[in-house]
């Protein structure tokens, strides 16, 4: 259960009081749960039609395909949603999982309570779906940046396309990145060897400065 400050600070509860967030917990028949890191909090080939909302910690969404291969394919921060009736479909030999980075609180609600009036017609439900539709509207336009990166032909190339993204995201020449390296060579779906030798040279050129998760583009 949220805090009344983490509350004010989660995208999909915005505008919903803390008395009308603990109803709602009751009137959607929420089930909460809690994970270590590396657990397992969403098996897309196992689960209904719930809709998994993060409370607390970091999670990350993982294709793995028919080759045990794994990629990143978003990452959730606390606030964010994820579901079967929200994801895009794959093959059908891949796996899809929502995999915690940290310790984590999740929330799970029945998708059809969403998408259901209550007979009160309650302003907060309303106030839920919507702050939903616009998390839907962030993942597509995150999604669309994905496929910007992934259209690269050379590391190199998605590498400096991705790092622009964040520094366009954050207003600063100077980011950290939201994971780590380990997992940014899946997210842009590259061996981790050859993506620490294109960044060094990247440093060596001076096309960016980095120091760990710290990147600064210089070109």
């Amino acid at each position: 259960m949220l805090s009344k400050e983490e509350l004010e600070g989660s995208p999909i509860f915005e505008g919903i009081n803390y008395e009308n967030y603990l109803a709602m917990l009751s009137c959607f028949q929420a089930v909460q749960k809690s994970y270590r890191p590396e657990e397992v909090a969403y098996d897309f080939s196992r689960v209904g039609e719930q809709v998994g909302i993060l409370e607390r910690g970091e999670a990350s969404l993982i294709r793995i395909d028919e080759d045990g291969v794994s990629t990143v394919l978003e990452n959730l921060t606390a606030g964010n949603v994820f579901g079967r009736s929200l994801a895009f479909s794959g093959d059908v030999n891949d796996s899809l999982e929502v995999v915690c980075r940290t310790a984590c609180d999740v929330l799970y609600i029945d998708f059809p309570h969403i998408l259901k009036r209550c007979e009160k017609a309650c302003e907060h439900h309303s106030l839920l779906v919507r702050n939903m539709l616009r998390l839907i509207t962030e993942k597509a336009q995150t999604l669309a940046g994905r496929v910007d990166v992934l259209s690269r032909r050379s590391i190199r190339d998605k590498l400096l396309c991705y790092f622009r993204q964040q520094a366009e995201r954050e207003g600063s020449d100077t980011f950290t990145l939201p994971f780590s390296l380990s997992m940014l060579a899946d997210y842009i779906a590259t061996d981790r060897s050859a993506m620490m030798r294109e960044l060094k040279h990247l440093r060596q050129e001076k096309l960016i400065q980095a120091e760990g998760r710290e990147i600064t583009l210089l070109c």
